[in-house]
């Protein structure tokens, strides 16, 4: 090799690829074929705590919403 990454090796594990694929399973969007290749992008432990701030968000948002609507 020539110090070039061919374009069959496999891509290093990002925090933004997490993030995508983490909002794409919350929305529930995606097709498998693409929902396989970003899997094979990610590292397992990236996608836990990108879930878990991701799912800590939407409960925070959720309780700012209602109290929000009670509010008034």
């Amino acid at each position: 090799m020539t110090g070039k990454e061919s374009a069959s090796a496999p891509a290093t594990p990002s925090v933004w690829s997490s993030i995508k694929l983490v909002a794409w399973s919350f929305l529930g969007i995606r097709s498998n074929s693409e929902y396989q290749k970003d899997l094979a992008k990610v590292n397992p432990m990236h996608v836990v705590g990108v879930g878990i701030v991701g799912v800590l968000l939407l409960v925070v948002g959720l309780i700012t919403v209602v109290n929000w609507v009670v509010a008034k």
